[in-house]
């Protein structure tokens, strides 16, 4: 017989089979589907998000300095033999950092010494006069005048040789400037003169910062210092490192005059100890002037997958579902979210990185 002779036996087994193949990828499509089949249950805490007031907040630039900062010259006028550091490099205070040569130095004690050797020569002179004609005196053979003219040249001759010894005693001091060391322990961060250059008294050559207290410095508009206080707390991040928390710095100085050409207040704030920047560092300061509504979650909610930052959002049925977010400032242990959750969300907020999306979540919830 012809099998095609009788075609409907054969299209009702074809619809049989797709009707079959249908249901059953429908049922993968289900998220209670899904959930089985990868067979994964991750216990976590889902918090429901809700909207909270966020500071409203102005980021400016700002560098950080150091408090005790330096500049080391030459007591000396002469040519710098060698200097010792370089750029960077920590010091520690008393250690030698730049030799002046101290030929000019070594002439004017030379020429000290041969004048104090003059005047020692003639109170020497002065002395013998002085007691030869006193002996004189005393047997009245020269007249009081004469005396009086003698006694006065040996006085004379004393305060010569007190001035050539206090000459002498400067010029010899200044020997020990041909040497400069540190005068206090740091870093050096700046390099003036080379080796070769005249160095002269009032020209620095080095510049050193301290490390025990470090401030960032930076400038804000007439608007935004109207609306911070000395004492407040700010955010700071390392420039380029946004997803950083931020340290916690102090204002701690605002200078009410404004720059006459940008118009702007210089602002001084104090950063803890081990805040781990470093003086040199570019920063942001972020600057709370006032308030508004959005939404918060706690850092921890945050993922990444592929490249992308998101969070798992957890539907009705308990299932985690990966959602991309677009995250804005992080404070005290939250971050801002700009977009992609909305009011009433259910986020997990830890665990995220072993949630897989399609996982379903076992945990205890909270607002």
């Amino acid at each position: 017989m012809n099998p095609m002779a009788n075609p409907l036996p054969l299209r009702v087994a074809l619809l049989a089979l797709a009707v079959s193949l249908a249901s059953g990828c429908g049922k993968h499509d289900t998220p209670e589907g899904q959930a089985a089949a990868s067979g994964h249950t991750v216990t976590a805490e889902v918090q429901t998000v809700q909207p909270s007031s966020l500071d409203v907040r102005v980021d400016v630039p700002g560098t950080v300095v150091s408090e005790d900062q330096v500049q080391v010259a030459s007591r000396l006028m002469g040519y710098i033999r060698e200097i010792k550091v370089e750029e960077g490099q920590a010091v520690k205070a008393g250690q030698l950092l730049f030799v002046v040569d101290p030929s000019d130095i070594q002439g004017q004690v030379s020429q000290a010494r041969a004048g104090l050797a003059q005047a020692e020569a003639a109170l020497a002179d002065a002395r013998l006069d002085y007691e030869r004609f006193g002996t004189l005196y005393k047997e009245e053979a020269i007249p009081k005048l004469q005396w009086d003219k003698v006694r006065l040249q040996y006085q004379v001759a004393q305060q010569q040789v007190a001035a050539a010894r206090a000459g002498f005693g400067l010029a010899s001091s200044q020997m020990r400037y041909a040497s400069v060391v540190a005068p206090i322990s740091g870093v050096v961060t700046q390099k003036m003169a080379n080796a070769g250059d005249l160095a002269a008294p009032g020209r620095p050559v080095l510049a050193i910062e301290g490390l025990k207290k470090l401030q960032v410095r930076t400038s804000v508009s007439g608007d935004v210092f109207a609306r911070i206080k000395a004492g407040e707390q700010v955010g700071i991040v390392a420039d380029g490192d946004a997803a950083s928390a931020p340290v916690e710095g102090t204002i701690a100085q605002l200078v009410s005059a404004a720059d006459p050409v940008s118009h702007t207040h210089l602002v001084k704030i104090d950063l803890p100890a081990g805040s781990g920047l470093a003086s040199g560092n570019f920063v942001r300061v972020g600057f709370a002037v006032g308030s508004r509504e959005g939404i918060r979650i706690p850092v921890a909610a945050l993922a990444e997958r592929a490249g992308i930052t998101g969070v798992f959002v957890v539907d009705a049925q308990g299932i985690a579902r990966y959602r991309m977010v677009r995250p804005g400032a992080a404070a005290q242990g939250g971050v801002e979210i700009l977009s992609g959750l909305s009011a009433g969300d259910r986020v997990v907020v830890s665990q995220a990185s072993n949630l897989e999306n399609g996982d379903k979540v076992s945990g205890s919830a909270h607002d």
